[in-house]
């Protein structure tokens, strides 16, 4: 799932560690690639205190939702039904149409909890701002090959772009979503590419995606 989904089940922690938690292994990978790391083979080594430990507990339970969520029947239906709407569009761009369906579905989720005013993009830019440096510093050292000062030059420009106020409309995923297939392939897309995938997008949540809802209740049913 992606940043605004991951907070939905983070939306009523104590702490605003524990909502970093919850976006921290996505956030490192866009850092970094290579920045995938098993949690239990450093757990051992993290900072004690409640922050420290928020932070692990949002990171595990954001495994555990991706877990959920990409072994869902729900997943499975609407990446592929997204797949066969989109293929026809891009089939003169090198992109794979599944890794498309399956990032713009993600991205139609976020939308659809702006959309329906189910969370506060802004209470989650507020938590990331008022995260605690020194505990994240040292929480961070612990995996011992993370730069942290590209790290937090990273994430500073994260939470100060706010991008994810741009996914309230439809019209803006297409450059989100042509912005990361250009880590994978090389390619320049062409105006009517942003224009053709919008709409198909757009009719999609409207009358496909209904169901969204379901998802977030499935998830919550199963997390421990």
């Amino acid at each position: 799932m992606n940043f605004l989904s991951h907070y939905y089940f983070e939306r009523y922690a104590a702490y605003s560690e524990q909502v970093l938690g919850g976006l921290l292994p996505d956030l490192l990978k866009n850092v970094d690639k290579t920045y995938s790391f098993p949690l239990h083979k450093f757990q051992s080594s993290f900072p004690l205190g409640p922050k420290s430990e928020s932070l692990t507990e949002g990171w595990r339970r954001h495994l555990e939702v991706d877990k959920l969520f990409h072994s869902s029947d729900f997943f499975y239906h609407h990446t592929h039904e997204i797949r066969k709407v989109i293929e026809k569009g891009i089939e003169d761009l090198p992109i794979r149409a599944s890794f498309l369906a399956h990032i713009s579905l993600e991205l139609l989720l976020d939308h659809k909890l702006i959309a329906n005013n189910l969370l506060s993009v802004g209470r989650l830019y507020e938590h990331l701002e008022h995260v605690d440096r020194n505990q994240l510093t040292n929480y961070l050292k612990s995996f011992e090959s993370i730069d942290i000062e590209r790290f937090f030059n990273f994430y500073d420009k994260f939470v100060a772009s706010k991008y994810i106020f741009d996914y309230a409309k439809v019209d803006n995923i297409p450059h989100a979503l042509f912005n990361i297939c250009k880590r994978v392939w090389n390619f320049t897309p062409k105006t009517h590419h942003f224009e053709v995938l919008a709409q198909q997008l757009d009719n999609y949540q409207r009358e496909q995606l209904r169901d969204y809802a379901d998802i977030y209740a499935y998830i919550m049913q199963q997390l421990d």
